[in-house]
């Protein structure tokens, strides 16, 4: 088994993750370059999950502070300016937070949600067979019926308007943007804080998206994730890749074991001072043994 320290798994993330300060991201075209070279990011650190930030690729590996006038906010003015304008996919994906997602990678994505090429109809199935709650059935109609709205206006029309619904509905929000139903495509002055996003249909939004993820086997999908994450990561246990997309065990260990087939992983590799068996980068490897690193 080969072992891996963590100091030279620290230094490869720096890089990938963009924490060094000559790699730190400064304008809004580099954000954009940073999530199109990585495939995906979370747009804030995730407490427990391993995955690049952009928050982190400006402002450095600290925590996200409640100051407003914070230098590293700047990524929240990029997002708002750029929702609409097709330069990234941005909504709740990767465990229900907000995510980043460049456009060429948004078919692999597509092509394992539960969406068949039929999106005004495929909702009404997954209603019918418990997999789609009665909110965010209507949340999806409202916004197939009516275009798009505002949250506020979402809410109205969705008959969700109650204080008692608020849970209700933002889990709604949750559920139909984790299955690439709908999306935050632009902000609007509403509500007590002048601040609401609109949101539309994906397919509705990007209408050529359907027919672009229709051709991609979900086999090859899940290996084309697995193996953009273990680039951006360099090593992960395999639980690691199974919470962040969702996967069934069977599904996650089929990817590993594609990437392990093709030269681009390595398992069995070991941590030191970190319990268990992870899966790593052939990327993060080769760097460590041209060192002299590694060892069995």
């Amino acid at each position: 088994m080969l072992t891996l320290s963590a100091d030279h798994l620290a230094a490869y993330r720096a890089e990938t993750y963009q924490l060094r300060p000559d790699l730190r991201v400064t304008t809004r075209e580099q954000a954009i370059d940073f999530v199109n070279r990585r495939g995906f990011v979370h747009f804030w650190p995730v407490k427990g999950v391993l995955l690049p930030s952009l928050w982190a690729a400006v402002a450095g590996e600290r925590p996200v502070p409640n100051e407003h006038d914070d230098p590293g906010h700047v990524t929240w003015g990029w997002k708002d300016e750029l929702l609409g304008a097709r330069r990234w996919y941005y909504a709740k994906v990767l465990r229900k937070k907000a995510t980043f997602i460049a456009l060429d990678v948004v078919p692999t994505f597509y092509a394992l949600s539960e969406n068949y090429g039929e999106p005004e109809q495929d909702y009404l199935l997954q209603y019918q067979e418990g997999r789609l709650t009665f909110e965010a059935k209507a949340v999806y109609e409202a916004l197939l019926n009516e275009g798009p709205l505002d949250s506020i206006s979402l809410r109205k029309v969705a008959r969700l308007g109650s204080k008692e619904s608020d849970s209700r509905f933002d889990r709604a929000l949750d559920l139909l943007q984790a299955d690439f139903k709908i999306l935050p495509v632009g902000v609007a002055q509403a509500g007590a804080w002048k601040y609401a996003f609109i949101y539309d249909l994906v397919h509705r939004f990007y209408p050529d998206l359907p027919e672009q993820a229709r051709l991609i086997r979900q086999a090859e999908a899940r290996r084309k994730l697995a193996g953009l994450y273990l680039q951006s990561v360099g090593a992960a246990p395999e639980k690691a890749l199974m919470s962040l997309f969702g996967w069934p065990k069977g599904d996650a260990e089929a990817a590993l074991n594609a990437l392990v087939q093709d030269g681009l992983a390595v398992e069995d590799v070991r941590l030191a001072e970190q319990p268990g068996r992870w899966v790593a980068s052939s990327l993060v490897l080769q760097g460590y043994c041209s060192a002299g690193g590694a060892s069995m």
